[in-house]
């Protein structure tokens, strides 16, 4: 695994033994993120990575000069990994990772982001929920987004999955066996 883009572009990096979580890969990243250069200027953005699992779409953001990065991971270990590897990459005061559980986290966060990421694993249950725990988010007990106006949600998934007929869904990308779906 590596950063693909920006100031620590081609830096590699080496998730332990054990570690079991998918990254999202290089090829998918590139394409996600050309993608993105086009229409963000990332060093103005608040994102919010969940399911960070390795953290690498935090690092990329991150080197890209983007300074407000919610990075989100249950797994203990997996959290870990992230947190020493922001401190290994000086990525401490761009990045805030949290332990926690994603849809608690949901739940309860009144932060709005201008981008989203969501890399959930492939079978976990309620994947097919989140574009509307996004957009329909219950903050002060009014009806919310988590986006800002303008923003975008990004949802990777496997192709057994189609977010056609959300009313927020903009388009779906596919690089080789990765689904990115575009919400906004």
């Amino acid at each position: 695994m590596r950063i693909i883009g920006g100031e620590l572009r081609g830096k590699q990096i080496f998730p332990p033994s054990g570690f079991n979580a998918r990254p999202t890969t290089d090829f998918a990243k590139e394409g996600l993120f050309n993608t993105l250069s086009n229409q963000c200027d990332f060093e103005n953005l608040r994102v919010l990575d969940l399911f960070s699992g390795t953290g690498s779409i935090s690092y990329e953001f991150a080197s890209r000069g983007c300074t407000d990065i919610y990075s989100i991971e249950m797994s203990p270990l997996h959290f870990n990994f992230i947190r020493k590897t922001i401190k290994e990459l000086n990525f401490n005061k761009s990045i805030r990772p949290l332990h926690q559980n994603v849809f608690d986290f949901l739940n309860i966060c009144k932060i709005d982001f201008d981008c989203i990421f969501a890399d959930p694993p492939y079978s976990i249950k309620g994947l097919d929920t989140l574009p509307d725990r996004i957009f329909n988010n219950q903050k002060n007990n009014n009806l919310t987004c988590l986006l800002k106006k303008g923003g975008i949600f990004i949802l990777e998934h496997p192709d057994s999955y189609s977010f056609i007929d959300n009313p927020h869904f903009i388009k779906e990308k596919k690089y080789g066996n990765v689904h990115f779906s575009f919400f906004a």
